[in-house]
């Protein structure tokens, strides 16, 4: 794992959203889902559906890490991809019934920067490790 930066980035990310997840579960109180959330770490907005997606991104990269890199370079792309959606997408529901997570502009912020990690070692490192396809 420590030769692949795809494989060590999707364990930590996976690692730290699970972490996340859990802490925001202790937080959240009543809030359910919709716009309003308790504040985890004094500063990011969630709700238990806000923990409960972290939870689940939190152990698709986990596993996809201490899985193999092919599985880790796809789980990062895949993943830095919605957050990179969810966090320009962010600063238009703010306010709005859509925004059901309870996302504040912390969270906005928290996401693009997951998202270009993700997405910058997802696309760019381990180019090898992509299974070779046999020409025909």
């Amino acid at each position: 794992m420590s030769r692949s930066p795809n494989r060590l980035v999707a364990t930590i990310f996976g690692a730290v959203y699970l972490l996340v997840g859990l802490l925001g579960l202790f937080v959240a109180g009543t809030n359910v889902v919709g716009e309003e959330g308790a504040l985890l770490l004094g500063v990011f907005q969630v709700n238990h559906l806000h923990n409960i997606v972290h939870l689940a991104i939190g152990a698709a990269l986990l596993l996809a890490g201490l899985r193999s890199t092919p599985a880790a370079k796809r789980v990062n792309v895949i993943v830095g991809a919605v957050y990179l959606l969810v966090g320009i997408a962010g600063f238009f529901i703010v306010d709005t019934p859509a925004n059901i997570l309870a996302l504040n502009t912390p969270d906005h912020f928290l996401h693009l920067g997951s998202a270009i990690v993700l997405l910058g070692v997802g696309l760019a490192l381990d180019r090898d490790a992509a299974p070779r396809r046999a020409a025909v």
